[in-house]
């Protein structure tokens, strides 16, 4: 390309000179310069090579969060125990849910027991579950009449996922916090109430015969459980409480009243065998978790056989007698009664190591002071129970010493702090006194006065130890209050009657740590030692004399 150009500045050159002459002055000195030029060179290119094509692209998607719905008519309990997996959203959409748990019976994972209740002060012990669900439609039935049915909203919509939408008029909605006040401002009055949320001051019905409170309580058989459902995919990590009615939640407990195997009692076990008088009741006494005795008279080796007319009040029984509270299952033994220190001490410290040997604990005496105001302590399922005890008569009745064995005097300043301990370690306190005996259904006031003193201390079962009849009751201070039972093995029945023929058996269940309900059982003796479980008429008479006694 240089050549070319140089070739042609040669030409042109020549053809200037050409045109001007051959003798020009100036062009013998004409120096000729190129124009400067910028050498050529090709533009620059970037090339980006072309990826080789692959079968497949690999995309990675957003990953869906799963969802899960739960029912807000749910039981409040049921959804605070309900775990949701790790990574789950809770979201308020049941339709756009992955997962929905809600009253049903598709893909049960839990079942809630609800009660038919009514205040603790209602005579009515069973009811024909079909005049529940007919009262749940607004129909007049044999016991409800017209009442309404209360229960919380969640209630209502647990029964509803079972039994369709009720009648308005008949199922009042009232909040949690003021259904019990409602019922009992407006007796009579009926309830349904999550098991769980029960205590004393309600009164649980059966239902066709059948009671959540049972030992034996069969969920299968109950009408009145509801079905808790999880439907979509079950996810991993999930929990959820299976029932509010665990059993290995749950302690059973009877509390008996006056027993002395003593005069006609004991002439007739002599006669009749030594479980005789508990052949109608030893069902209710030995299926409990735990059962109560309060027995006021020592085993004696060399007791004098008994007397049916006996008058003199010094008491002794024969240590073959022990077989009747080996029989009926007694766990426990009171020990506060008046008779316990009749023949000695060594008649006490022998009868002590009669209970030891069989593992019963007791309280209320002693072989010592310090001995008998030891509380019996009991773990069991979960619930703490403490009981404590002491006689109220004081004196002669009762002398446990720092040296002496016997029932211990109340000392309510030592009582008081001793229950208020207890419960800082977390046990649930009962206090039974041997206080002075009233034959009367209404309480006397040195019995209330003891008995609200314990209980503002903060024991939740007070109970009279020392009747011979049953006695009213009360609740103070959050403490369930019964003043006297009545004799459970005693001869009595033709002493003051009809107050000293009848008595009661009070079984209590505690759950989760609480005092849950009170279920009564009354009995009447059929002769001096014998007594049975008693009809509904005779239910309904004895209930309605004790509760008008005790103010209600």
């Amino acid at each position: 390309m240089r050549t070319l150009f140089r070739l042609s500045r040669v030409i042109l050159g020549a053809a200037v000179l050409a045109a001007a002459g051959c003798s020009s002055p100036w062009a013998e000195n004409l120096s000729f310069s190129p124009p400067t030029t910028t050498p050529f060179r090709p533009p620059a290119f970037t090339i980006t090579p072309t990826p080789a094509a692959t079968e497949t692209s690999q995309v990675t998607p957003t990953p869906e969060i799963p969802t899960l719905w739960v029912d807000p008519g749910l039981p409040e309990t049921f959804r605070d125990g309900l775990g949701k997996p790790v990574g789950w959203n809770q979201i308020s959409s049941a339709e756009q849910a992955r997962v929905r748990v809600s009253p049903g019976d598709q893909g049960v994972i839990s079942r809630w027991v609800y009660a038919l209740a009514a205040p603790f002060p209602t005579v009515v012990e069973n009811v024909p579950f079909q005049e529940l669900q007919q009262a749940w439609r607004g129909k007049t039935t044999a016991v409800f009449q017209n009442s309404p049915l209360l229960m919380t909203e969640s209630t209502r919509t647990m029964l509803t996922a079972l039994w369709g939408e009720p009648a308005p008029e008949r199922v009042k909605v009232v909040s949690k916090t003021q259904l019990q006040e409602r019922a009992w401002s407006t007796q009579p009055s009926w309830a349904v109430v999550a098991f769980d949320q029960l205590n004393p001051r309600w009164k649980v019905l059966a239902l066709d015969g059948l009671s959540p409170l049972a030992e034996d309580f069969e969920i299968e058989a109950y009408p009145l459980v509801v079905p808790i459902s999880l439907t979509g995919e079950h996810p991993e990590g999930i929990t959820y409480p299976e029932t509010n009615r665990d059993p290995d939640r749950m302690t059973s407990l009877v509390m008996t009243g006056v027993t002395a195997l003593v005069r006609a009692t004991a002439y007739t076990m002599e006669q009749q065998g030594l479980t005789y008088p508990a052949r109608d009741i030893k069902g209710v006494l030995r299926k409990a978790d735990f059962t109560h005795i309060s027995n006021e008279v020592p085993f004696v080796q060399g007791c004098p056989y008994p007397n049916p007319s006996q008058k003199g009040l010094v008491f002794c029984s024969d240590p073959r007698y022990i077989e009747l509270l080996e029989f009926v299952g007694t766990d426990l033994v009171e020990l506060t009664g008046d008779h316990f220190g009749d023949w000695g001490p060594q008649a006490m410290l022998d009868t002590l190591a009669l209970y030891q040997e069989r593992g019963w604990p007791y309280y209320g005496g002693g072989a010592n002071l310090s001995d008998a105001r030891k509380p019996v302590k009991i773990k069991h399922n979960g619930n703490w129970i403490a009981f404590v005890g002491c006689n109220a008569k004081g004196g002669g009745y009762a002398t446990a010493a720092p040296g002496y064995p016997g029932a211990a005097a109340c000392d309510f300043d030592f009582l008081t702090s001793q229950i208020r301990s207890l419960r800082q370690e977390g046990y649930l306190v009962i206090a039974t006194f041997q206080h002075f005996e009233y034959y009367t259904y209404q309480a006397q006031r040195p019995q209330i006065r003891d008995a609200r003193r314990v209980a503002e201390a903060g024991a939740v079962i007070v109970q009279g130890s020392q009747a011979h009849q049953p006695q009213a009751f009360e609740f103070a201070q959050g403490a369930f209050i019964h003043h006297g039972l009545g004799n459970l093995f005693f001869d009595q029945i033709y002493e003051i009657p009809p107050n000293t023929a009848t008595a009661f058996i009070d079984r209590h269940i505690f759950y989760q740590g609480n005092h849950l309900s009170t279920e009564l059982i009354p009995i009447r003796f059929v002769d001096f030692a014998r007594s049975r479980l008693m009809g509904p008429g005779e239910r309904q008479e004895l209930l309605d004399r004790v509760f008008q006694a005790s103010g209600w």
